[in-house]
C-alpha cells in the first residue's frame, strides 16, 4: 500500500511476472538436470542473462515494497512476521538442498538475501533518492574493486567479495545484489515524490493481469511450491520418455 491508499496492483502484477519468469528459468534448469538440455545451458549465454534479469527485477521490487510498507514508520509486527516467514523458508530450502544436492546446496540464495536485505534496508529508509541510487551503483561495482582472498573463507561467502564463485545452485550474495534493493528504494522515493504511486494506485488491472496479481500477492507460497511441482512434472516425463 502507498501512503495509506489502496493496494498498488501494478506492483503485485510486476512481482507476479517476475515469479513466472523465475518458474520458466527453473523449468529450463530441471530439463537440463534430467538431460533434456545440454549441461551448462542455463548458466551460460542468454539463459544466464535471463536469470540475472529475473533476480534483479525481483530484488528491485523488494526495495520498492520495503519502502512502501515502512515509509512513514516501521510497522514492527508486520515486518517481524514477514521476516520470520522468509527466514524460515530460507532455512528450509538450505536443509532440503543439503540432502538433495550436497555439493551445491543453497546456503545464501534469493530468500536468504531478501531476509538480510530487509533488515539492512530499514537503515536506509530515510536516505534521499539520489544517495540511494549512488549507493546502489557502489554495491554493483564493488566486486570489481573490493574482492580479496580474505573473503574466500566459507563463513564470508554470503558477503559476495570472494575471489571465486562458491558452489551453490542459487547464489545471491549481499554484494552486488543489495544494490538492486537500494535501487528499488530510491525509485520508490522518486515515484512517491512525483505522484507516480498515486496514479498507479488508481489503475485497475485487466482480467488477464489477475493470475500475475494473485501470484504477486502470494509470492512466498508461489516460490516455495513452483519448483517441486515443476521438477515433479519433469520426473514424470523422464519415466515416460527418458
Amino acid at each position: 500500500r502507498a501512503a495509506g491508499k489502496s493496494r498498488i496492483e501494478a506492483i503485485d502484477i510486476a512481482r507476479g511476472a517476475a515469479l513466472v519468469a523465475m518458474a520458466v528459468y527453473h523449468f529450463g534448469w530441471d530439463l537440463e538436470f534430467f538431460g533434456y538440455m545440454d549441461a551448462g545451458t542455463t548458466v551460460t549465454g542468454g539463459w544466464r542473462l535471463f536469470a540475472r534479469s529475473i533476480a534483479t527485477s525481483f530484488l528491485f521490487l523488494v526495495g520498492v515494497s520495503l519502502y512502501l510498507a515502512h515509509e512513514n514508520q516501521i510497522r514492527r509486527r508486520a515486518f517481524l512476521k514477514r521476516l520470520t516467514m522468509i527466514a524460515a523458508a530460507a532455512a528450509a530450502i538450505s536443509v532440503a538442498t543439503w540432502f538433495a544436492f550436497p555439493q551445491g546446496f543453497i546456503f545464501f540464495g534469493i530468500l536468504h538475501h531478501i531476509a538480510v536485505a530487509s533488515l539492512l534496508g530499514l537503515a536506509f529508509l530515510r536516505f534521499p533518492a539520489w544517495l540511494l541510487l549512488v549507493l546502489a551503483a557502489g554495491f554493483v561495482a564493488a566486486p570489481q574493486f573490493l574482492s580479496a582472498p580474505f573473503f574466500d573463507a566459507p563463513a564470508l561467502w554470503w558477503v559476495g567479495l570472494s575471489t571465486f564463485r562458491p558452489p551453490s545452485n542459487d547464489y545471491v550474495p549481499l554484494v552486488p545484489w543489495f544494490g538492486a534493493v537500494l535501487a528499488g528504494m530510491g525509485a520508490a522515493r522518486i515515484a512517491r515524490d512525483t505522484g507516480i504511486f498515486h496514479v498507479l494506485a488508481l489503475m485497475k488491472p485487466a482480467r488477464w493481469h489477475l493470475p500475475f496479481s494473485f501470484a504477486g500477492r502470494h509470492s512466498l507460497a508461489f516460490y516455495l511450491l513452483h519448483q517441486p511441482v515443476l521438477i515433479g512434472c519433469v520426473w514424470i516425463l523422464a519415466q515416460l520418455w527418458p
